[in-house]
């Protein structure tokens, strides 16, 4: 029977080995030289059978699993050397159960171990975090004396290290009598994955003291801890080290850099060696995007997102979880869609990470539905994916569904942890449903066996408050188990603010002052109380306060998202190139919804002022100055969706609802406390907010 090898095939007595190992590249030509094996008789041959098991086995990728087993079931006494590929084998094919298993049957065979052996089923043992059987094999690596084989160890120290016990690890590690930059490495990434930072940079700077030889590896990982620990001064030695030995070419280790510089809040330093690298993979675009987004640079992280859009690199799940994160803060819906299509489109997995990321994006742009289909279709979820869901829905007005899910939750046998009770608490508070607040409060260490934090005592406080029981909030603090902070105090004269409590707010805002220093919104809400009750030599005096104790105002920003870009826009600036047209739409606008009824409250403007400017001041608030940007810029009946970075004014919030009907435009803004849906002339938080 003639061959069609790719070449011709050489007698086998000569080398069959080296026949096996060059002939053998495809599922093809093992099939041939394997038939010309039991045709010549020589598949009897110990050599040629172990040197075909090693083709099949270890050569030969996407090879059916059925092959290499047949080989090795015809071998009448397999050596260890056949065992060690078997056990490789199954390990590099995802069934670490079988290479165990295979491994006992090697023993109960009295087949000695040899120096390979151990290695490759510690590795087993690692893919199962199976810390028994590695001690077991540890007992054995002693007792057949390869307790100083550096390959041996070092997969121990990787076992070990996999499952947790990085302190076994470094006692193995402290006992070794010769170290090669690989047994260092093995425990510096032991340390890694368990996220022993500390530990990383200590083990480093005492391989710098031995002067131990270190490589590239050992710099990722230091980096990566430097990062974590904000261990800036050493991470810029590795810097220069790298700027020194000519390191630069590796991407690796030059991404590492950028993500040191991003989390030690050196983004720009990250971003100039970003754009030095002549190739940047996804690993390299994910850790800048990450970065903008950690320092709370969001718009720059999505400006880069539209750069990396224009290249040939696919995102993975990191970088798409990074990009959500800035879309979610920014309310980019548009870009935010762009990723949910690519993971469709990708047919990408909906993990619990990404599925959540998704939701929250979803949810922090007022987009409700699409963060319900998302959650729908998670194949499983977690306690924090269901939390986030909750508290969602709870900061869109929609408590009664929150709660709804949350009862569907604990059906399904989700235990919630304290944050979802912050987030259901809140629900019950955006809802007024004050009884179901005060239950779920009670439950929770009756039921669940949770002790209530500072959070929930503030979301009651919360509930109490918007409910009008401010005598009843007030009491419930002084009479909490924990000292109340700052939060609590201002959670009440918020409260007070809406429903006027002069002598309430007045003690509240004292308190706040008390613990720290006070922002200029708290005797804002205290001034705006004076002047709802008539006081306003009163209100004028605590505005004027801001000024006399040097409080910095932080200043009101709108942004909203247009074709994926994202514009901001301040309280009468003129910063953006189309100020002018943005303007002349704002009094247009304006003009509208006084012919529908609309009153302007000046109340929120300096008191000081004339009528006239305060009127023409609250008229160019950023946030209307934005929805005029978007009633000009997208078609009839688009949603119009903003972001800001402070409460909602009082006249903002009536000018947006009586816009909302005179345009027929639904308008969703995301102030600091909670989301606003605007249709037809009303708002989804009922006027409290």
């Amino acid at each position: 029977m003639a061959l069609t090898a790719p070449s011709a095939i050489p007698q086998f007595p000569d080398n069959p080995k080296t026949l096996i190992l060059k002939q053998c590249k495809t599922i093809k030509d093992l099939n041939q030289i394997h038939a010309h094996l039991i045709k010549t008789r020589l598949i009897h041959n110990p050599r040629v059978a172990e040197n075909l098991l090693e083709s099949a086995a270890i050569l030969i990728p996407d090879i059916p699993m059925d092959y290499p087993i047949s080989i090795f079931e015809k071998l009448e006494e397999p050596d260890s050397a056949a065992y060690n590929l078997m056990i490789r084998f199954f390990t590099l094919k995802q069934s670490p159960n079988e290479a165990i298993l295979l491994f006992n049957e090697m023993r109960e065979r009295s087949v000695r171990p040899d120096e390979f052996t151990f290695p490759c089923i510690l590795k087993a043992c690692s893919k199962l975090h199976a810390l028994k059987e590695g001690e077991q094999i540890h007992s054995l690596i002693m007792k057949y004396g390869f307790g100083s084989d550096g390959f041996a160890v070092n997969a121990l120290l990787g076992l070990f290290a996999s499952c947790g016990k990085v302190e076994v690890a470094r006692h193995v590690f402290d006992g070794m009598p010769e170290r090669s930059v690989v047994t260092w490495n093995s425990m510096f990434s032991g340390y890694t994955g368990s996220g022993c930072w500390e530990e990383v940079v200590g083990l480093f700077r005492k391989m710098l003291e031995m002067e131990v030889g270190f490589d590239e590896v050992t710099l990722v990982c230091v980096l990566k801890a430097c990062g974590r620990l904000a261990e800036i001064e050493l991470g810029e030695w590795i810097h220069e080290y790298v700027e020194a030995n000519g390191l630069k070419g590796n991407p690796a280790l030059v991404t590492s850099l950028v993500d040191m510089y991003s989390k030690c809040g050196r983004v720009d330093t990250a971003r100039r060696l970003f754009d030095e690298m002549p190739r940047r993979d996804f690993v390299a675009w994910s850790a800048m995007i990450s970065g903008y987004g950690q320092a709370s640079r969001h718009r720059e992280a999505l400006e880069l997102v539209h750069v990396m859009q224009k290249t040939n690199i696919e995102p993975t799940e990191v970088t798409m979880v990074s990009i959500l994160f800035s879309c979610a803060v920014l309310g980019a819906l548009e870009t935010g869609k762009w990723v949910h299509s690519y993971v469709m489109k990708k047919r990408m997995k909906l993990t619990v990470t990404l599925g959540t990321a998704l939701m929250d994006l979803y949810l922090k742009c007022g987009s409700v539905g699409n963060a319900i289909e998302v959650f729908r279709k998670m194949p499983s979820k977690n306690v924090f994916s269901w939390t986030v869901l909750i508290q969602g829905l709870a900061n869109n007005g929609q408590g009664k569904k929150a709660i709804g899910f949350f009862h569907s939750m604990v059906e399904k046998n989700i235990t919630p942890n304290n944050v979802t009770f912050v987030a259901v608490l809140c629900a019950c508070s955006h809802a007024g449903l004050v009884d179901e607040g005060r239950g779920f409060f009670a439950s929770m260490d009756r039921d669940f066996g949770i002790e209530p934090m500072i959070e929930h005592y503030g979301c009651m406080v919360d509930i109490l408050g918007r409910a009008g029981c401010i005598e009843e909030a007030y009491q419930f603090i002084n009479n909490m188990p924990i000292q109340p902070n700052a939060v609590i105090w201002r959670t009440l004269l918020a409260s007070c603010r809406v429903h006027k409590n002069v002598e309430i707010g007045e003690r509240s805002l004292k308190n706040v002052v008390r613990l720290e220093s006070a922002h200029s919104g708290d005797h804002i809400l205290l001034s705006n109380i004076y002047a709802s009750v008539g006081r306003l030599e009163d209100a004028v005096r605590v505005r004027n306060q801001i000024k006399e104790k040097g409080i910095k105002k932080m200043p009101g920003c709108s942004v909203i998202e247009m074709d994926g870009i994202i514009h901001e826009f301040f309280c009468e600036d003129n910063i953006h190139p189309d100020s002018e047209e943005i303007y002349n739409a704002t009094e247009n606008m304006m003009k509208k919804i006084k012919l529908a009824g609309y009153l302007p409250d000046t109340t929120g403007a300096r008191l000081d002022a004339e009528e006239d400017d305060k009127e023409s001041s609250i008229s160019h608030h950023s946030e209307k100055l934005a929805i005029a940007f978007g009633l000009i810029r997208t078609s009839p009946g688009t949603t119009i969706r903003i972001t800001k970075n402070l409460r909602v004014c009082m006249d903002c919030h009536n000018a947006t609802k009586m816009i909302s009907k005179v345009f027929d435009r639904e308008i969703v803004v995301r102030d600091r406390n909670r989301f606003h849906h605007f249709k037809d002339g009303s708002c989804s938080c009922n006027d409290y907010w």
